[in-house]
Protein backbone atom coordinates (compact mmCIF):
# COMPACT_ATOMS: atom_id res chain seq x y z
CA UNK A 1 0.00 0.00 0.00
CA UNK A 2 1.32 3.42 -0.99
CA UNK A 3 2.29 5.83 1.79
CA UNK A 4 3.61 9.28 0.88
CA UNK A 5 5.52 10.93 3.70
CA UNK A 6 6.65 14.56 3.72
CA UNK A 7 9.93 14.86 5.59
CA UNK A 8 10.77 18.38 6.71
CA UNK A 9 14.51 18.87 7.12
CA UNK A 10 15.09 21.57 9.71
CA UNK A 11 17.78 22.71 12.11
CA UNK A 12 18.66 25.75 14.17
CA UNK A 13 22.35 25.87 13.26
CA UNK A 14 22.35 27.83 10.00
CA UNK A 15 25.63 29.72 9.57
CA UNK A 16 24.06 32.50 7.49
CA UNK A 17 20.95 32.99 9.63
CA UNK A 18 21.23 31.23 13.02
CA UNK A 19 18.02 30.11 14.77
CA UNK A 20 15.93 30.99 11.74
CA UNK A 21 13.43 28.17 12.30
CA UNK A 22 12.09 30.08 15.30
CA UNK A 23 12.20 33.55 13.70
CA UNK A 24 8.75 35.12 13.58
CA UNK A 25 7.33 35.68 10.12
CA UNK A 26 4.14 37.72 10.39
CA UNK A 27 3.50 36.45 13.91
CA UNK A 28 4.39 32.76 13.55
CA UNK A 29 7.74 30.92 13.66
CA UNK A 30 9.07 29.90 10.27
CA UNK A 31 8.78 26.21 11.17
CA UNK A 32 5.05 26.69 11.80
CA UNK A 33 4.59 28.19 8.34
CA UNK A 34 6.32 25.18 6.80
CA UNK A 35 4.37 22.53 8.71
CA UNK A 36 0.95 24.13 8.30
CA UNK A 37 1.41 24.73 4.59
CA UNK A 38 2.70 21.20 3.95
CA UNK A 39 -0.34 19.85 5.80
CA UNK A 40 -2.55 21.49 3.15
CA UNK A 41 -1.46 18.82 0.66
CA UNK A 42 -4.24 16.36 -0.09
CA UNK A 43 -1.82 13.56 -1.00
CA UNK A 44 0.59 13.61 1.95
CA UNK A 45 -0.22 10.78 4.36
CA UNK A 46 2.16 11.80 7.13
CA UNK A 47 4.46 14.68 8.00
CA UNK A 48 7.74 14.06 9.83
CA UNK A 49 10.21 16.60 11.19
CA UNK A 50 13.81 15.42 10.71
CA UNK A 51 16.32 17.38 12.76
CA UNK A 52 19.61 16.60 14.44
CA UNK A 53 20.53 15.52 17.96
CA UNK A 54 22.43 18.76 18.58
CA UNK A 55 21.18 20.50 21.72
CA UNK A 56 20.52 23.74 19.85
CA UNK A 57 17.60 21.96 18.17
CA UNK A 58 15.89 21.17 21.49
CA UNK A 59 13.83 24.37 21.34
CA UNK A 60 12.67 23.51 17.82
CA UNK A 61 11.63 20.01 18.87
CA UNK A 62 9.80 21.27 21.96
CA UNK A 63 7.86 23.82 19.94
CA UNK A 64 6.79 21.25 17.37
CA UNK A 65 5.87 18.70 20.05
CA UNK A 66 3.67 21.23 21.82
CA UNK A 67 1.91 22.57 18.76
CA UNK A 68 1.66 19.75 16.21
CA UNK A 69 0.73 16.10 16.18
CA UNK A 70 3.55 14.97 13.91
CA UNK A 71 6.43 12.52 14.31
CA UNK A 72 9.96 13.74 14.95
CA UNK A 73 13.20 11.99 14.07
CA UNK A 74 16.54 13.21 15.43
CA UNK A 75 19.75 12.03 13.83
CA UNK A 76 23.09 13.19 12.49
CA UNK A 77 23.70 16.90 11.93
CA UNK A 78 25.95 16.40 8.90
CA UNK A 79 24.93 12.99 7.53
CA UNK A 80 21.62 14.38 6.32
CA UNK A 81 21.04 11.50 3.92
CA UNK A 82 21.02 9.04 6.82
CA UNK A 83 18.75 11.31 8.86
CA UNK A 84 16.35 11.54 5.94
CA UNK A 85 16.48 7.78 5.34
CA UNK A 86 15.88 6.92 8.99
CA UNK A 87 12.93 9.33 9.15
CA UNK A 88 11.36 7.68 6.11
CA UNK A 89 12.00 4.22 7.52
CA UNK A 90 10.44 5.19 10.86
CA UNK A 91 7.30 6.35 9.03
CA UNK A 92 7.10 3.22 6.83
CA UNK A 93 7.13 5.43 3.74
CA UNK A 94 6.85 4.02 0.24
CA UNK A 95 7.58 7.46 -1.20
CA UNK A 96 9.20 10.50 0.40
CA UNK A 97 8.71 14.17 -0.33
CA UNK A 98 11.69 16.21 0.83
CA UNK A 99 10.71 19.57 2.24
CA UNK A 100 13.38 22.13 3.04
CA UNK A 101 12.38 24.17 6.08
CA UNK A 102 14.02 27.21 4.46
CA UNK A 103 10.81 27.41 2.40
CA UNK A 104 8.11 28.91 4.65
CA UNK A 105 5.87 29.59 1.65
CA UNK A 106 5.89 26.06 0.31
CA UNK A 107 2.48 25.42 -1.23
CA UNK A 108 0.45 22.27 -0.55
CA UNK A 109 -1.09 22.60 -4.00
CA UNK A 110 2.34 22.65 -5.64
CA UNK A 111 3.32 19.57 -3.62
CA UNK A 112 0.22 17.88 -5.03
CA UNK A 113 1.17 18.96 -8.57
CA UNK A 114 4.61 17.45 -7.96
CA UNK A 115 3.10 14.16 -6.77
CA UNK A 116 0.62 14.05 -9.66
CA UNK A 117 3.41 14.56 -12.18
CA UNK A 118 5.63 11.96 -10.51
CA UNK A 119 3.00 9.23 -10.49
CA UNK A 120 1.83 10.03 -14.03
CA UNK A 121 5.28 9.25 -15.37
CA UNK A 122 8.12 6.81 -14.73
CA UNK A 123 10.78 9.00 -13.16
CA UNK A 124 13.17 8.31 -10.30
CA UNK A 125 13.30 11.89 -9.05
CA UNK A 126 11.05 14.89 -9.68
CA UNK A 127 11.40 18.42 -8.30
CA UNK A 128 9.70 21.81 -8.47
CA UNK A 129 11.31 23.64 -5.53
CA UNK A 130 13.85 25.62 -7.56
CA UNK A 131 13.74 27.41 -10.95
CA UNK A 132 16.03 24.96 -12.72
CA UNK A 133 14.81 23.97 -16.20
CA UNK A 134 11.38 25.27 -15.20
CA UNK A 135 9.72 28.62 -14.49
CA UNK A 136 8.86 28.09 -10.83
CA UNK A 137 9.65 30.75 -8.25
CA UNK A 138 12.25 29.58 -5.74
CA UNK A 139 10.71 28.02 -2.63
CA UNK A 140 7.15 26.93 -3.47
CA UNK A 141 7.70 23.25 -4.20
CA UNK A 142 9.54 20.12 -3.09
CA UNK A 143 11.25 16.92 -4.30
CA UNK A 144 10.02 13.33 -4.46
CA UNK A 145 11.62 9.88 -4.73
CA UNK A 146 10.57 6.36 -3.84
CA UNK A 147 11.79 4.96 -0.54
CA UNK A 148 13.49 2.25 -2.58
CA UNK A 149 15.67 4.86 -4.30
CA UNK A 150 16.35 6.51 -0.94
CA UNK A 151 17.44 3.19 0.53
CA UNK A 152 19.76 2.60 -2.44
CA UNK A 153 21.34 6.01 -1.81
CA UNK A 154 21.76 5.28 1.90
CA UNK A 155 23.51 1.99 1.13
CA UNK A 156 25.77 3.21 -1.68
CA UNK A 157 26.66 6.90 -1.33
CA UNK A 158 30.10 7.45 0.21
CA UNK A 159 30.93 11.09 -0.59
CA UNK A 160 30.66 13.38 2.44
CA UNK A 161 29.18 16.14 0.28
CA UNK A 162 26.56 13.82 -1.21
CA UNK A 163 25.59 12.57 2.24
CA UNK A 164 25.20 16.14 3.48
CA UNK A 165 22.92 17.03 0.54
CA UNK A 166 20.34 14.25 0.35
CA UNK A 167 19.69 14.04 -3.39
CA UNK A 168 22.95 15.47 -4.72
CA UNK A 169 24.08 12.01 -5.86
CA UNK A 170 20.98 11.81 -8.07
CA UNK A 171 21.52 15.19 -9.72
CA UNK A 172 25.24 14.43 -10.09
CA UNK A 173 24.39 11.27 -12.05
CA UNK A 174 21.68 12.13 -14.60
CA UNK A 175 22.76 9.21 -16.78
CA UNK A 176 21.88 6.82 -13.96
CA UNK A 177 18.55 8.31 -12.81
CA UNK A 178 15.45 9.50 -14.63
CA UNK A 179 15.19 13.11 -13.47
CA UNK A 180 12.39 15.50 -14.38
CA UNK A 181 10.70 18.76 -13.58
CA UNK A 182 7.71 20.54 -15.12
CA UNK A 183 6.21 23.97 -15.73
CA UNK A 184 3.96 25.73 -13.21
CA UNK A 185 0.65 27.40 -13.91
CA UNK A 186 1.45 30.52 -16.02
CA UNK A 187 0.03 32.75 -13.25
CA UNK A 188 2.96 31.86 -11.00
CA UNK A 189 5.65 31.38 -13.65
CA UNK A 190 8.10 33.95 -12.28
CA UNK A 191 11.48 32.21 -11.82
CA UNK A 192 13.08 35.50 -10.75
CA UNK A 193 11.07 35.50 -7.50
CA UNK A 194 12.75 34.02 -4.44
CA UNK A 195 10.59 32.88 -1.52
CA UNK A 196 13.07 30.81 0.46
CA UNK A 197 14.98 32.17 3.45
CA UNK A 198 18.75 31.71 3.44
CA UNK A 199 19.86 35.09 4.78
CA UNK A 200 18.59 38.01 6.84
CA UNK A 201 17.98 39.88 3.57
CA UNK A 202 15.64 37.07 2.46
CA UNK A 203 13.84 37.22 5.80
CA UNK A 204 13.49 41.01 5.61
CA UNK A 205 12.19 40.77 2.03
CA UNK A 206 9.34 38.46 3.06
CA UNK A 207 8.62 40.55 6.15
CA UNK A 208 8.17 43.79 4.16
CA UNK A 209 4.75 42.87 2.76
CA UNK A 210 1.86 41.81 5.00
CA UNK A 211 0.18 38.47 4.23
CA UNK A 212 -1.26 35.50 6.11
CA UNK A 213 -0.31 31.86 6.40
CA UNK A 214 -3.16 30.77 4.11
CA UNK A 215 -1.96 32.86 1.15
CA UNK A 216 -1.99 31.12 -2.23
CA UNK A 217 0.99 31.03 -4.58
CA UNK A 218 -0.97 33.09 -7.12
CA UNK A 219 -1.64 35.85 -4.58
CA UNK A 220 1.94 35.68 -3.33
CA UNK A 221 3.29 36.24 -6.83
CA UNK A 222 0.88 39.15 -7.33
CA UNK A 223 2.14 40.76 -4.11
CA UNK A 224 5.85 40.39 -4.80
CA UNK A 225 6.13 40.93 -8.56
CA UNK A 226 6.81 44.62 -8.05
CA UNK A 227 8.76 44.44 -4.78
CA UNK A 228 12.44 45.19 -5.17
CA UNK A 229 15.05 43.47 -3.06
Amino acid sequence: MKKIVAIIQARMGSSRLPNKMMLSLHGKPIIEWVIRRVQKSKYIDEVVLATSTNRENDILVKYVERNFNISIYRGSENNVLNRFYQAGKMANATHVVRVCADNPLIDGEEIDNLIDFYFSNSYDYVYNHIPKENSYPDGLGAEIVSFQILEELENSVISKEEREHSFLHITNNPEKYKIATFEPNPEIAYPNLKFDIDTFEDYYYLSMVEFGIEISSRKLVELFRGVER
